[in-house]
């Protein structure tokens, strides 16, 4: 053996195992019970943090993700607490200021994380250097990351100068982050020598099993020098997961590189987990399994399972292969992006609009538009001229660094979400998630705070939610059969109620509204578009903004309004130039294909 050492591991079993498996819907009350026994493992450190975890406990789970933070820092002593963090988009989907970014650092070292693992989508170095830095004054570990990807101009070269710029940085140790599973393993092996050659720092391998090479990468990984991995426990690995814990550090057991993590402690907490796991069923997905073909589409689990959802809300399930074919199409033509939030969405939305509007950019989102513009980023390769001409015709393309044109922002932020702040983390959620801080800080303080259900799992045995409701049965629309499953309900505010339910086993959410939120709309208004003058949106989403009023002239192709589907934002046009004279929406409202929105008259 060469290079022989202890291997250090990770466990990500609270952050991003469950974030991979059921859809980061982890309560912080089924971590809390076996912290005990996680902080006697000897784990190099625990992932407890970031990624959607803050999303997720806002938005669905109604928890407090500072708190969490903070029980978790008091149930686990004796380990390093870990965090993913998006660099200068922190745990949302924007760029934020540079003051937003140090604070927010700040606060979650002061609220127990230990170590930081900062990424940015392209790899652009520029994104990540006001939060290695704002680690490094807090005191604490920056890991500088590389996201791995495949293309033409992804190179082991290119990667290791990343490496030596991350270092320069001051970085502490360098991670190699495999989101997709696209590493193979005598890749692997060249990769982290290269690495290792030119950059004296530990290194990490971080692989999803999605194509069921992530053990054998991180063997690999290990010959050639890699000082740590990451494993999830086998209750919440494989699959889009990691490797199982137990399952590596068996394999090094008795060798040079033996872990010295105890196989029996191991195995008291995975079946701690495969019994909790069992209260999440709901939000299993067939997504997840290991699928090889990702070596192919570089399609991630999840991104799968939410492009999925997409073409089945448009009856367009059978073009979901059309979609998998798009979407390395897309990535060349945005100069080979890495598909990790938030490129991952970007890329999978435009060709989910590519392909249902059987024409190429008919429609571009304005996330790709501002990725065009140089908004997130510098693209790893050249993009498509012709869809930069199409996309933003002359105006200019930002050279420098996003965030140089954003002016501070903190101050406006505590002014904007006022006495709802109870504290500087409560502004740092707001941050976030304007409208979704709004509401969450809000039904805080209104008391109202309701975490969607969890069905218990005896009623699916007993096929009842309760005692006397049906959760299994047969739809028949226009000659066509539909397997429906209830699986859950939440409360979703206002009345609205949200049902988890799965269609022929793929997982769907469907929100119930009372009638008396549409009157005035549904029989006057949303009915089905059948001229050139009614507006209706290309995909199911979000009303974001209404950008015409009643009387209002408008030209063919202006925008009229802005939806938002799978996180992205894009505009729908006016067909024809005319008068607006009906305006059927309003902020926040769901809508569909073929709804009459607009009507514009010639």
């Amino acid at each position: 053996m060469t290079n022989a050492k202890k291997i250090e591991v990770t466990d990500v079993v609270l952050r991003d195992a469950h974030q991979s498996l059921i859809a980061t819907r982890l309560r912080t009350e089924d971590m809390l019970p076996i912290c005990e026994k996680l902080d006697q493992v000897g784990y190099w450190s625990l992932e407890v943090w970031g990624g959607a975890t803050f999303d997720a406990c806002v938005r669905f789970l109604k928890e407090d993700p500072w708190e969490r933070l903070r029980q978790l820092r008091k149930a686990l002593p004796n380990t390093r607490l870990q965090m993913l963090l998006r660099g200068q988009n922190l745990l949302g989907y924007r760029h934020y200021a540079d003051d937003v970014v140090e604070a927010f650092v700040q606060k979650a070292a002061d609220n127990g994380i230990d170590v930081f693992r900062v990424f940015d989508a392209l790899n652009d170095m520029r994104n990540i250097e006001t939060a290695m830095k704002a680690v490094k004054k807090a005191g604490k570990h920056a890991q500088g990351v590389i996201c791995y990807t495949t293309s033409p101009v992804h190179t082991a070269a290119l990667f290791v100068q990343q490496a030596k710029d991350m270092q320069a940085m001051g970085a502490d140790s360098i991670a190699i982050k495999d989101m997709a599973g696209l590493l193979t393993p005598y890749g692997t092996y060249d990769l982290v020598k290269a690495i290792k050659a030119e950059v004296n720092l530990p290194l990490v391998v971080h692989s999803h099993s999605t194509s069921g090479l992530a053990p054998l990468c991180q063997m690999k990984a290990i010959e050639a020098g890699a000082d740590r991995i990451d494993t999830a426990i086998s209750s919440f690995s494989s699959g889009t997961s990691h490797p199982a814990t137990e399952s590596q550090v068996a394999a090094l057991k008795g060798t040079d590189y033996d872990t010295g993590l105890d196989l029996v402690l191991l195995g008291e907490i995975a079946d701690y987990f495969r019994e909790v796991r069992k209260k999440y069923h709901q939000f299993e997905s067939e997504f997840t399994r290991e699928d090889v073909s990702v070596q192919i589409s570089q399609v991630p689990g999840g991104m799968m399972s939410n492009l999925a959802n997409q073409l089945k809300e448009q009856n367009a399930l059978d073009k979901i292969r059309d979609v998998f074919a798009e979407i390395p199409r897309v990535r060349e033509d945005l100069g080979f992006p890495p598909l990790v939030t938030p490129t991952s969405q970007i890329v999978g939305t435009q060709a989910v609009y590519n392909v249902l509007a059987g024409q190429r950019y008919k429609t571009i989102t304005n996330e790709v538009k501002r990725y065009l513009q140089g908004g997130y980023g510098h693209a790893p390769a050249a993009v498509s001229a012709e869809l930069l001409k199409k996309a933003i015709g002359n105006e200019e393309v930002l050279e420098g660094r996003p965030a140089d044109l954003l002016l501070p922002e903190l101050e406006k932020l505590r002014a904007d979400i006022g006495a709802l702040a109870l504290s500087e983390e409560d502004v740092l959620t707001f941050a976030m998630f304007p409208d979704l801080g709004r509401e969450f800080l809000q039904q805080r303080a209104d008391g109202t705070l309701k975490p969607e259900e969890l069905m218990p799992v005896e009623a699916v045995a007993k096929g009842k939610m309760g005692t006397s409701v049906a959760t299994e049965f047969l739809i028949d629309v226009h000659g066509e059969t539909y397997e429906i499953a209830v699986t859950g309900v939440g409360e979703t505010g206002s009345g609205r109620r949200k049902l988890y339910l799965s269609m022929d086993g793929m997982p769907e959410e469907v929100i119930f509204e009372p009638l008396n939120q549409y009157e005035g709309k549904v029989g006057s208004g949303r009915g089905r578009a059948t001229e050139p003058g009614h507006v209706t949106p290309a995909m199911p989403g979000n009303v974001v903004d209404v950008l015409v009023k009643v009387g209002d002239v408008v030209k063919a192709g202006q925008a009229v309004m802005v939806t938002e589907a799978m996180k992205m934002e894009s505009e729908v046009h006016a067909n024809i130039a005319g008068t607006v004279s009906a305006v059927h929406i309003q902020k926040g409202d769901r809508v569909t294909p073929g709804e009459i929105l607009i009507e514009i008259t010639a």
